[in-house]
């Protein structure tokens, strides 16, 4: 018994020694049990999460504290991403990030909308000195909500070294009841190798995923040869949530030996974009799932990447016998096994991949330009990991460029010589990508003019046209008509919607002085606070200007009373 109870001390003190990250210092910063709707590192589009989502059980205005004594150190406001974000810094180098929030503090809300009547601008930005906002551990600092990107109510919380890198706040002692099972819901094998095949297959294939009754995996047997490669499906769910999340570390390992690992638990925010050559990019645009690579291809230096032997692949010699494993674990040490038997068999018959030739090959090492009559796409060097042949087609002003099944790491332009349309016609213009099952419509994408040149930059490839959008946005009024008393409302609101090239900018006045009006692009909504006290007149005159990306704009202006 004290042999046992000895050993256990020493592996709990083993375990807190390996975590170099302080375990007691951070609170939770909800006063409710922390269920994730999102965790660390989880794959999403063209990002790794960088934090933990936390549920809010489905509604708004929860109480969000300080983890740690500290000094807010950055409040960002904006209509998409973070939406209404908190940034706090803290003594011991780390910096906390609370976004998505409904609203600030009463000290920090009049702090920054301040700054927005300053700036007369909703969206804005400041990094306040350290001695500027002081906050202390457990101080109300906002209340949680639904702005920006969010899907639904809920917190983005992060954790960030000085270096700024994301880290998963599990490492600090901030805890979820988890004793669920990550799960594995597809496995593929690559043939890497000019001479390799699987089954007698070249190429990518689907193998026969097999759930034992411990609930581990294997396939059915496979046949192969030469250098080749695998990559999974793999999600992670916790005790009290029946939504799907990421996991925390998968490792392989062949014949005994690791060769693979990649670990979920910090990253850098300028290799983020690298996810898309993780997953394969192409499965995920066609199919919607992410298998995620279980080696390591060229110009992917993840930091995530641990233990890599030969890239990962391994080597398939004839007339052998061999296991390859893979373990898929979360933060909780909860994990599941793949166990995958390889018999290798060098196949006469093996069919070989079959390549896509076009006139025009793409080398990654080197810029790229695309001509055709008045357009032009220019790929800056490094734009694309490998080299390729592009489908590159025009149909009077619309493009094919390729399918959006290539993974892309930089921006690329497009621009289009407009000198041949009259003025009045090119005053509308704009570049769009096409999309939906027959690109039957037109997402703008931002778009410069300059002179007779419109120019975009994307990191999609797909179809792009010129597009025409001559039709104002429109508003209309939500919670009030022309004339009416308002002594007894708090909020004045009104929608906008501009349904082609998409809204620009609005400017708001009441009695010729700009007043804040908060938009939130999910509901096409546009809302004012009379808090703010702007007017103390009885007859009171509001003038609204929409604008879209374009130029078109639409003036709505009406008066109402309110003592």
């Amino acid at each position: 018994m004290q042999k046992f109870l000895f050993f256990s001390l020493l592996f709990t003190f083993l375990a807190h020694a390996q975590n170099p990250y302080p375990e007691d210092y951070f609170r939770h910063p909800l006063d409710i049990a922390i269920i994730p709707s999102g965790t660390f590192g989880e794959l999403r589009s063209n990002h790794f999460h960088s934090g933990l989502d936390i549920k809010t059980q489905q509604r708004e205005g929860l109480k969000v504290f300080a983890t740690a004594d500290g000094y807010v150190s950055r409040i960002k406001i904006a209509h998409y991403g973070y939406g209404k974000a908190l940034y706090i810094t803290h003594p011991n180098g780390y910096t906390t990030v609370y976004a998505h929030l409904q609203k600030l503090a009463p000290e920090l809300e009049a702090y920054i909308k301040k700054l927005q009547y300053e700036q007369e601008s909703y969206e804005v930005e400041v990094f306040p000195k350290p001695n500027e906002l002081p906050v202390l551990k457990s101080e109300l600092i906002a209340l949680s909500g639904n702005t920006g990107g969010s899907g639904g109510p809920h917190l983005h919380f992060e954790i960030r070294d000085n270096a700024e890198r994301p880290l998963n706040p599990l490492l600090f002692g901030v805890d979820i009841q988890d004793k669920t099972r990550p799960y594995i819901s597809d496995v593929y094998a690559y043939t890497i190798s000019e001479d390799a095949h699987i089954n007698s297959i070249s190429g990518k294939q689907k193998l026969r995923l097999i759930s034992n009754k411990n609930g581990d995996y294997t396939v059915e047997n496979i046949k192969a040869f030469g250098k080749i490669g695998f990559a999974i499906e793999a999600n992670d769910r916790q005790d009290l949530a029946s939504n799907t999340n990421g996991v925390e570390n998968i490792q392989t390992f062949y014949n005994g030996n690791q060769v693979f690992e990649i670990d979920f638990k910090r990253f850098s925010f300028d290799e983020t974009r690298l996810l898309n050559r993780y997953i394969d990019y192409e499965h995920y645009t066609q199919n919607k799932k992410r298998l995620q690579k279980l080696f390591v291809e060229s110009d992917n230096d993840l930091s995530m990447y641990k233990n890599i032997n030969d890239y990962g692949y391994i080597k398939i010699q004839d007339s052998t016998s061999s296991v390859y494993k893979v373990r898929v674990k979360d933060f909780h040490n909860n994990d599941v096994w793949l166990t995958i038997n390889i018999e290798g068999d060098k196949s006469a018959d093996a069919k070989p991949k079959l390549k896509q030739i076009t006139p025009f090959h793409i080398y990654s090492k080197k810029s790229n330009e695309l001509i055709n009559k008045n357009i032009s796409v220019n790929f800056p060097q490094g734009t694309f990991f490998d080299d390729f042949y592009i489908d590159f087609q025009v149909q009077n002003d619309t493009i094919t460029l390729h399918e959006d099944i290539i993974p892309i790491r930089k921006n690329f332009s497009i621009s289009y010589d407009i000198s041949n349309y009259k003025n009045k016609d090119s005053d509308n213009l704009y570049i769009a990508r096409l999309v939906g099952w027959k690109k039957q419509y037109a997402l703008y994408s931002k778009t410069y003019r300059k002179e007779n040149t419109l120019t975009t930059y994307s990191k999609t490839l797909g179809t792009y046209a010129l597009a025409r959008d001559s039709i104002n946005p429109k508003i209309e009024p939500i919670n009030f008509s022309e004339g009416k008393w308002l002594s007894n409302y708090r909020f004045l609101k009104l929608r906008i919607q501009d349904n082609e090239s998409g809204i620009s900018n609005y400017r708001a006045t009441l009695n010729g002085k700009w007043i804040l009006m908060e938009y939130e692009y999910k509901t096409n909504t546009l809302t004012y606070d009379f808090n703010d006290a702007i007017s103390s007149e009885t007859k009171n005159y509001l003038k609204l200007i929409v604008t879209d990306n374009v130029g078109n704009n639409s003036i709505f202006e009406t008066s109402f009373f309110r003592k």
